[in-house]
C-alpha cells in the first residue's frame, strides 16, 4: 500500500538526502518525491510518495522524519491514485490531446496532478447548475455549489458540512466563448490546500479553458 507524505523541512543542501536515509531506515521505498513550495521561511514542502512493508505504521514513518532537525510532517495518508506522481507538463499533454474534451480531461487528471480525492466541474445550462464532468469518486452536489460559479479568481473554499472533514478548493475560468465554469477539487481530512496550490490550479484551469475548442 503507497502512503503520500507532505513533509516541510529545511530548504539547505543535504536536508533531503537526510530525510530519504531516515525514511529508508524506517523501512519505507521512495518512489517518488515533488516540491510542492518554496516558503519565505527557508523551508520547503515536499510531498513523498513511500511504499512501506505491511509490517510499518505510519506512525513510524513520521517518528523518523521527526527525529530530524527542522522537520515537520504535515500529513499523511494511504495513496490510491497509483504509485506515481502526475506532473503539472503531463497534465497539460492529457487535456491538449483533445481539445473537445480538455476541460474533461483535465478532471480527470486532477486527483492525480494535485494529490486530491475528486474534482468536478461545474456550470450553468438552462439556468441550472451542471456538473460538465467529474471523476469517479465525485460527491453529490449541494446547494453551496451555485455560489463558487460567481468566483473570480482561483481560492480555498470554506468547508462544507454535507462533505464533513473535506478541505475545498476552486478555479473559475471562461472558454472561448465565454461561457463560466469552475473546476472544484476536495481532500478528505487534508492538508489544506498551499497558496502555490491554489495558484497552480488557477493557473492550469485556465491553460484548459483556452484549449477548449467546443
Amino acid at each position: 500500500m503507497a502512503f503520500l507524505l507532505r513533509v516541510a523541512l529545511p530548504d539547505v543542501p543535504g536536508s533531503l538526502g537526510a530525510l530519504a536515509t531516515a525514511l529508508g531506515s524506517a523501512g519505507a521505498d521512495i518512489e517518488a518525491i515533488e516540491i510542492v513550495e518554496r516558503r519565505s521561511d527557508g523551508m520547503v514542502v515536499d510531498d513523498v510518495l513511500l511504499e512501506p512493508p505491511p509490517q510499518v505504521m505510519p506512525d513510524a514513518l513520521i517518528t523518523a522524519c521527526h527525529r530530524l532537525d527542522g522537520v515537520n510532517v504535515d500529513w499523511i495518508s494511504r495513496y490510491t491514485a497509483g504509485a506515481n506522481l502526475s506532473m503539472d507538463l503531463e497534465a497539460v499533454e492529457r487535456f491538449t490531446d483533445d481539445p473537445t474534451r480538455a476541460i474533461a480531461r483535465l478532471v480527470e487528471v486532477m486527483p492525480e496532478t494535485f494529490r486530491t480525492d475528486w474534482a468536478m466541474a461545474l456550470d450553468r445550462a438552462d439556468g441550472e447548475l451542471h456538473v460538465m464532468a467529474a471523476s469517479s469518486t465525485a460527491p453529490q452536489l449541494v446547494p453551496e455549489a451555485a455560489d463558487w460559479l460567481g468566483l473570480r479568481k482561483a481560492k480555498v473554499l470554506r468547508e462544507v458540512p454535507a462533505w464533513d472533514s473535506t478541505v475545498l478548493a476552486a478555479a473559475p475560468a471562461r472558454d472561448r466563448k465565454g461561457n463560466g465554469f469552475v473546476v472544484v477539487v476536495g481532500r478528505h481530512g487534508g492538508p489544506e490546500f498551499l497558496p502555490s496550490e491554489v495558484a497552480r490550479l488557477g493557473h492550469m484551469v485556465s491553460l484548459a479553458a483556452s484549449v477548449q475548442t467546443v
